[in-house]
């Protein structure tokens, strides 16, 4: 799945999103199906985590987006997150870290107000990302019901005994 993610966002594999783009359509399925009231699809918002803009210049364009045309090609998709503030690669940053990185980075459209929103991501690591683009969406009156995304790092959890 790596070498996959990373073909497609930093390597210009545009056609690499024929195969993940099943994966976000099962994802999306699955959350809408495994929450009772949730609405169906078609009535909820898809709101894609920007890239940062250098990320976008750097590939050429804004990689979850692209995706998700693939993934739902009918579906509702409105970019309506951005960044207020430029932030540090995430990349190798820790749980904290990438909080502190994130913490107000982002802001969203006032269009979203009233509206039940999903959040879409490539990749979930500490989940900052998400937990961000969720308050801004929320600060603008919009309503996140869950996120999706193709992919999910697995955490390493150390409890006392461990160490």
């Amino acid at each position: 799945m790596r070498r996959l993610l990373d073909a497609y966002k930093e390597r210009g594999r545009a056609d690499v999103a024929a195969v993940l783009a099943p994966l976000l359509r099962t994802a999306l399925a699955a959350l809408v199906a495994g929450r009772p009231g949730t609405p169906a699809p078609g009535s909820l918002l898809l709101v894609p985590v920007p890239s940062s803009r250098a990320a976008r210049a750097r590939r050429g364009y804004d990689h979850v987006p692209l995706l998700l045309q693939r993934a739902v090609p009918r579906a509702p998709v409105v970019s309506a997150l951005r960044h207020a503030r430029r932030v540090r690669d995430q990349s190798a940053l820790g749980v904290a870290e990438r909080e502190r990185n994130l913490a107000g980075a982002l802001v969203a459209h006032p269009s979203v107000a009233g509206r039940r929103v999903v959040l879409v991501d490539d990749v979930v690591t500490t989940g900052a990302t998400l937990l961000e683009a969720a308050r801004a969406l929320r600060a603008a009156g919009a309503h996140p019901v869950g996120a999706i995304a193709v992919a999910r790092v697995p955490r390493i959890v150390t409890t006392p005994r461990m160490r």
